[in-house]
């Protein structure tokens, strides 16, 4: 490859990446105000917000939470071994983010119906127990089901992009095949970073106090 070929394709490499990157702060912008009105309701209804985070599946949310965890692994170790033209064992790694990832979305709706089944869907039959507040309660709960429905939207794009990723991989064997898993990767590990922080703020933190 010539000296001018190179140089562009890197450039082509760095554009794209800063692409994904103002992408990836982009979507902050979705995120950011759930946490604004978490951290301003926890702050304003402490004993309803602590209450209603103490009725969330601990088990079902820390599986989860150890899902992500191994999915992103295994997409930086998909990304080195497709990097040393390993594809196969690159594409065995993407089957298990996709797994992993599938299991997440199913254990997320098993935990939805449970909340259906408590009465924690904000409604007319909401209740938490040990809840003085209930509307402040019922708060928590609108902001923990927009977030992790808007988190499991971005988690089914992930889906998607992994697929693609794990398709080119079997049919290009050249360069491109390479970066898109990298700019892709970026976008998984943006949603596993976005889980890591409602995982504290909506199962934790009420367990804590």
């Amino acid at each position: 490859m010539s000296a001018a070929s190179e140089f562009a394709r890197a450039t082509h490499d760095t554009r794209a990446r800063m692409g994904m990157w103002v992408f990836l702060a982009s979507e902050i912008m979705f995120f950011g105000p759930v946490f604004f009105a978490y951290v301003y309701g926890r702050h304003t209804w402490t004993q309803a917000f602590e209450a209603a985070s103490r009725s969330t599946d601990l088990v079902c949310g820390t599986l989860n939470t150890a899902l992500l965890l191994t999915s992103s692994a295994c997409v930086a170790a998909a990304l080195l071994l497709a990097e040393r033209n390993a594809r196969t064992q690159a594409r065995r790694a993407l089957d298990c983010v996709i797994v992993l990832g599938a299991a997440f979305l199913l254990i997320k709706s098993y935990e939805y119906g449970q909340d259906w089944h408590e009465h924690l869907v904000p409604g007319p039959h909401f209740h938490v127990d040990q809840a003085t507040d209930q509307a402040a309660a019922q708060l928590f709960y609108f902001i923990y089901f927009f977030a992790t429905l808007l988190h499991a939207l971005h988690m089914i794009i992930g889906l998607a992009l992994m697929l693609y990723c794990r398709c080119h991989l079997k049919h290009d064997s050249g360069h491109t095949a390479v970066r898109r898993l990298e700019i892709c990767g970026l976008y998984w590990h943006f949603v596993d970073i976005v889980w890591i922080f409602l995982f504290p703020a909506l199962y934790l933190a009420g367990r804590a106090s």
